[in-house]
């Protein structure tokens, strides 16, 4: 099995079994897998972020209205299939953090974004993995409260690694 997979299978037994989880408890009785895309070694990325001079301090709005801080990190250019895309990074007290919507959003994917959480390597490149994509927890249950990715970071691209939309 491989790394991607065993974090997935682990994803789904956690979310067939935690009474903490995203799920009700209706929806753990039938639950047999999360949707995802196959594995993507293209958007397995190991990628420079350029850092902002001024890393400032944002309100990035939640899906039930509450507000969270991020401080804006930097910016990263990737491609994917031959198209040009970019993103912002943000940073929080938790490490660093990836909000993004792309071209699939309300059809294969989560109409609200996906989540990403990069990490530093040691030559100071980051790990931007698309593979471990993941709906936040208010995609399963609307009692979740979760940051909305900023506008600046809704690419045109389909981003088809990572999770899928939740049926």
């Amino acid at each position: 099995m491989t790394e991607l997979e065993q974090f997935r299978h682990s994803k789904d037994e956690l979310f067939a079994t935690d009474p903490n989880g995203p799920l009700t408890p209706e929806q753990r009785a039938s639950f047999e897998s999360l949707n995802y895309f196959e594995e993507n070694p293209d958007l397995r990325l190991e990628i420079e972020v350029q850092p902002f001079e001024e890393q400032k301090d944002i309100q990035m709005q939640t899906s039930t209205g509450d507000m969270q801080t991020y401080k804006r990190y930097g910016r990263f250019k990737f491609e994917v299939d031959g198209e040009e895309a970019e993103l912002t990074l943000y940073a929080s007290q938790h490490g660093f953090f990836l909000p993004y919507v792309d071209s699939q959003a309300g059809e294969a994917t989560y109409g609200a974004g996906r989540y990403l959480d990069p990490t530093v390597l040691p030559n100071g490149k980051f790990l931007i993995d698309f593979n471990m994509g993941y709906n936040p927890y208010c995609a399963y249950n609307e009692m979740w409260s979760c940051p909305l990715p900023p506008a600046e970071n809704r690419v045109k691209v389909a981003i088809k690694a990572g999770e899928k939309n939740f049926n």
